[in-house]
């Protein structure tokens, strides 16, 4: 296993392993139409260029056995209204290809970002998780994490998905 830190030219890779993990854990969690254009805005190239150009975003690769496993993404002072603690973490995503799904690598990147976001004097760690997705419920509530809230994640103009909003204080 090996955890780097992705930079602009990961781009292309990062929209190739995103969109598949994206639909892999929610790809039937809305219409197949507001999928296709929510993955067409935010699972390009482009998008995660834009993503990558911005010093408040993040990102890290891991792989198993030199091959791409998934990523994460965190942006650090990332305040919530539901969280009273004012230097926390946002865990924006940890994907994962279903392939490496038990082998410990999420949470090999999980307590990787932990690590950094504790290295940075940071308070705590939040984030959305869609209420359906029941296997990454299961794993950050076994980390410690609680429900401080609900959120409506917006896929399309006509559809959001139910979310929690979960933190964990350290």
């Amino acid at each position: 296993m090996k955890i780097i830190k992705a930079t602009i030219e990961h781009s292309k890779l990062l929209s190739e392993i995103g969109k598949e993990a994206f639909l892999q854990a929610h790809g039937k969690s809305a219409p197949e139409k507001d999928i296709e254009a929510f993955t067409a805005k935010y699972y390009t190239e482009t998008a995660f260029y834009k993503e990558l150009n911005n010093p408040d975003n993040i990102y890290y690769l891991i792989y198993s056995n030199d091959h791409l496993a998934g990523y994460s993404k965190i942006a650090f002072n990332q305040t919530h209204p539901n969280i009273s603690e004012k230097n926390i973490t946002k865990l924006d995503r940890i994907y994962l290809l279903q392939e490496f799904h038990g082998q410990n690598l999420g949470t090999a990147l999980f307590n990787h970002n932990v690590a950094l976001s504790k290295k940075e004097n940071q308070l705590g760690i939040w984030l959305y998780v869609w209420t359906e997705n029941e296997k990454a419920l299961r794993f950050y509530k076994k980390s410690g994490f609680k429900i401080v809230g609900s959120h409506d994640y917006q896929i399309s103009e006509t559809h959001t998905n139910p979310n929690y909003i979960l933190f964990l204080k350290y």
